[in-house]
């Protein structure tokens, strides 16, 4: 963890090797270690997160949008919003930032292996959920059913939409809707809670949920599932909050007795369903 590092507060170098634009206002970023050692060394899970250090701007903590191999650049998926981020959508292909990570706690995909997956994102929460599906690609033959539940505001802010034939032929349940949408749309319109309310769920006890979005969005995904069986102890989710140091020690990010940022931000619903304020379903 932290690039095998033993002090979390060292950055380490790194330059970015592509943009790829994908929605309005949301790129993705492929970034290079720049010495060998840390890139051969680093290792993330599903569900962590960097912190990206622009010099005289500030950090800003990132989840990894793909799981990278050994060696292979880190990939970040981000929404230019605060000060960090949209100095770091004006950045070009060889220009220079700092790394610091990996950070976080992670999706429990292991305790998957067998059982059934129903993973719910809103907008840019598709972006930490994408390693998740990396996973799932390369042993779906060690998981039940998997569906993809993903809502967004609009067609054109549905992240990832090239790769979703790809991830339905390794069967994927792929589904989206959106807030709003032009006429010539085929596909659903409404809150992602419709979809989760559709979606097969033929053995509860053995279905997990994983969540990442607004958390109004996860707040009724949770409900609806509830409902129909799935245990608190099956649900995750992945909070956002400001994260500011990413061990802990700033307390910006705390959220009841949890900091998010060393906690979490992967966290079981029972453990932070009262804090989040929703019913004790």
């Amino acid at each position: 963890m932290l690039l095998q590092r033993t002090e979390p507060w060292t950055t380490a170098s790194a330059r970015i090797t592509n943009v790829q634009d994908e929605t309005p206002g949301v790129q993705t970023y492929r970034i290079e270690l720049s010495e060998p050692g840390d890139r051969s060394t680093y290792n993330a899970k599903p569900g962590q997160f960097n912190m990206l250090y622009l010099p005289g701007v500030g950090e800003s903590a990132i989840s990894l949008s793909h799981l990278p191999s050994p060696g292979e650049p880190l990939v970040h998926t981000v929404r230019a919003v605060g000060n960090v981020t949209q100095t770091l959508a004006r950045l070009s292909v060889g220009d220079s930032l700092g790394v610091r990570g990996p950070f976080g706690s992670h999706w429990p995909i292991e305790s998957v292996r067998g059982k059934d997956l129903i993973l719910v994102a809103g907008g840019i929460g598709l972006a930490p959920l994408r390693p998740v599906i990396d996973f799932i690609r390369s042993h779906r033959s060690e998981f039940g059913r998997v569906s993809l539940l993903m809502g967004a505001r609009t067609p054109a802010d549905l992240l990832y939409q090239d790769e979703y034939p790809a991830w339905q032929s390794d069967d994927i349940d792929v589904q989206t809707t959106v807030d709003r949408a032009p006429s010539d749309w085929q596909g659903h319109v409404g809150v992602v809670t419709l979809l989760v309310n559709r979606v097969g769920i033929i053995r509860p006890e053995q279905t997990m949920l994983f969540s990442c979005g607004p958390e109004v969005m996860m707040t009724y995904a949770i409900r609806a599932v509830r409902e129909r069986g799935i245990p608190r102890t099956n649900l995750w989710l992945s909070l956002e909050r400001n994260m500011n140091c990413a061990i802990g020690h700033c307390g910006h990010c705390q959220l009841g007795p949890h900091f998010i940022c060393k906690d979490g931000p992967v966290l079981r619903y029972d453990q932070v369903n009262r804090l989040m304020r929703v019913d004790s379903l």
